[in-house]
């Protein structure tokens, strides 16, 4: 019986070897939903595969349905964001958008602005300076949250919704309270027990970065350390809200390249 077939444009986001020469992909299809499928003889260095399915690539497919993993037929590659493997800087902020659209993203559950969101990130990290990139990487991370619903609260109380100061000088230089559990920020009259002080300047940031276009952060001056505050925040909020623990974060953190 033929196998029936499907096209689809999708983002490599993962591969496993299997066997000699084939690879397991994990896929993020143009609805949001992933795709995991194999691909054979892709580790071949005469395979069509073995360069049009790439990390963080994009690509348009030919897939014939299988009983648990799809089959590769064809592959076109779109734009193959080569930047991303071989600087270690960008290579590095592109890990943890692959990580958790590996470990969040299901078959047949559709999510339609995370691809649109994903690829636009993957062409400006690839074009960016790498000063820029964890920037880059850390807005992906909040706008993705939002998509998925489990954005933190950023302005208004979590618990009673009060709205709170919006620039670094309301806060009077003093730590804002900040719950991952209840989440978001919390007022004085609602502070929780779980609460962490979180520096009003990575509040801004993270506001600033939730809220800009990937090519303004692109051509803006960044607070490195302010980022990688927001970072923090971020591997704590996707561990709470999508028992995901990033070890690409991790490893952000402590290789020293930035």
């Amino acid at each position: 019986m033929a196998q029936s077939t499907y096209n689809a444009r999708v983002l490599v986001l993962r591969k496993t070897k299997l066997g000699e020469s084939d690879l397991i992909l994990s896929l993020l299809a143009q609805d949001g939903s992933q795709i995991r499928a194999v691909a054979k003889g892709a580790r071949k260095p005469t395979s069509q595969f073995s360069s049009r399915l790439e990390l963080c690539a994009q690509a348009d497919v030919l897939l014939a349905q299988g009983r648990s993993l799809d089959i590769v037929k064809e592959a076109r590659l779109i734009a193959g964001n080569a930047p991303l493997r071989q600087s270690m800087e960008l290579a590095a902020c592109a890990a943890p958008i692959a990580e958790l659209l590996d470990r969040i993203t299901q078959p047949g559950l559709e999510v339609p602005k995370l691809f649109a969101l994903t690829h636009t990130a993957f062409d400006m990290l690839a074009a960016s300076n790498p000063e820029h990139a964890p920037a880059i990487c850390a807005a992906w991370l909040l706008k993705a949250f939002a998509f998925l619903g489990i954005r933190p609260s950023l302005d208004r109380c979590c618990v009673c919704g009060e709205p709170l100061a919006c620039d670094v000088g309301g806060f009077a230089h003093r730590t804002v309270a900040f719950s991952s559990s209840e989440g978001g920020v919390v007022c004085d009259a609602c502070r929780v027990s779980d609460v962490a002080g979180l520096a009003p300047e990575t509040l801004s940031w993270a506001r600033a970065l939730l809220g800009m276009r990937f090519s303004d952060i692109a051509s803006t001056q960044v607070d490195q350390s302010c980022v990688f505050d927001v970072l923090r925040l971020c591997q704590i909020w996707a561990q709470v809200h999508a028992s995901v623990r990033l070890k690409s974060l991790n490893f952000m953190f402590t290789c020293g390249l930035f």
